[in-house]
């Protein structure tokens, strides 16, 4: 069987994890960045080919078989549009757009072409995270009562230099770039959202970032549960929390470590969930840290969905509803200022 073909769409910190994956999986034919040298630099790595504008990657569609787009948030759409009715399909990193207008356009365009559209959000496959899915699935926690979900990380004013970071058109917020993650979680595990308060402010980033750097949400669940979230990008000098709490008819469960990468503790009636034990660290980004470094889970499960081996694990229609719930925070925000 030929190994699948990949092209990357922007060559800086997750294209370059991309890309790493995408020649263990695969092989990687071209990389793309209006930075030419940094495409350069990253194809010559992996024996790729470099282009400096995505229509030289377009013309290339014959010899790709997917493309993954890893550019600032706001060009996700443009881009993965672009490359789908060109005819390759694509992988698009979180957030899979910034409003929900785009999604639903680039669902369109996937549907008029034919080509699939995969998403990314890695973090479903840490191993308490998967094991709480497991569990709920397996109504081992009875009727969810509470929700609280806490990420207290840092984002230095060194992050917002010379950057699309913080921008509304291109960053779209820190719920977009840092916490949609959480958002999927919540989406993911728990159900569709009814209602949203939501109080936030901008407290260290005026001017940096355009919207809060803070904020606390209170969720109503269409299940009746009732959740909150919590979260920042000014924890002191460093990532501090990425947390997930639930209480339950049948137990309590909290998920923890910076990372969502430990059970910080549990009480369960059908006894401790057993996790399996993960070397993954978070995404070493220099000045700054991400979430689980699980992209090689990713890529494995989407080699083996374009070889009609496994589903996929995350559908575009829930990469849809992760923005609408954002849309919906940022909107209770506008009704209080």
């Amino acid at each position: 069987m030929q190994a699948t073909r990949f092209a990357i769409i922007g060559a800086g910190q997750i294209g370059q994890r991309h890309a790493l994956h995408a020649s263990n999986y695969g092989q990687l034919v071209a990389v793309c960045d209006l930075d030419l040298e940094k495409a350069t630099t990253l194809a010559n790595t992996y024996g790729a080919m470099a282009v400096a504008d995505i229509n030289s990657l377009l013309s290339l569609a014959s010899s790709i078989d997917l493309v993954a787009i890893c550019t600032p948030n706001g060009l996700h759409a443009a881009h993965a549009m672009a490359c789908m009715q060109a005819g390759m399909r694509v992988l698009v990193e979180k957030p899979m757009a910034i409003s929900v207008a785009d999604c639903k356009s680039m669902m369109e365009v996937a549907k008029q072409t034919d080509k699939e559209m995969y998403t990314v959000v890695q973090n479903r496959f840490n191993p308490p995270v998967a094991a709480l899915k497991a569990a709920i699935a397996e109504g081992k926690l009875g009727r969810i009562q509470n929700i609280q979900i806490n990420c207290f990380w840092n984002r230095p004013a060194a992050y917002y230099q010379d950057s699309w970071h913080g921008s509304k058109e291109m960053d779209g917020g820190i719920l977009f770039t840092q916490f949609s993650h959480f958002i999927d979680l919540l989406y993911w595990l728990f159900g569709p959202v009814t209602t949203v308060q939501t109080l936030a402010q901008n407290f260290q980033h005026q001017g940096m970032i355009a919207g809060e750097d803070a904020g606390s949400v209170l969720l109503q669940m269409d299940s009746g549960a009732i959740a909150s979230l919590h979260y920042s990008v000014n924890s002191h000098a460093k990532n501090a929390e990425g947390s997930l709490t639930v209480l339950a008819e049948k137990g309590i469960l909290k998920i923890g470590g910076e990372y969502l990468n430990t059970i910080a503790y549990q009480s369960l009636e059908s006894g401790p969930l057993l996790i399996s034990q993960s070397s993954n660290s978070a995404n070493q980004y220099g000045t700054y840290q991400g979430s689980m470094s699980n992209h090689g889970m990713v890529y494995a499960n989407l080699v083996a969905a374009l070889q009609g081996r496994e589903t996929y694990y995350a559908t575009a229609e829930e990469a849809l509803q992760t923005v609408a719930i954002i849309e919906r925070i940022h909107q209770s925000i506008n009704l209080q200022s």
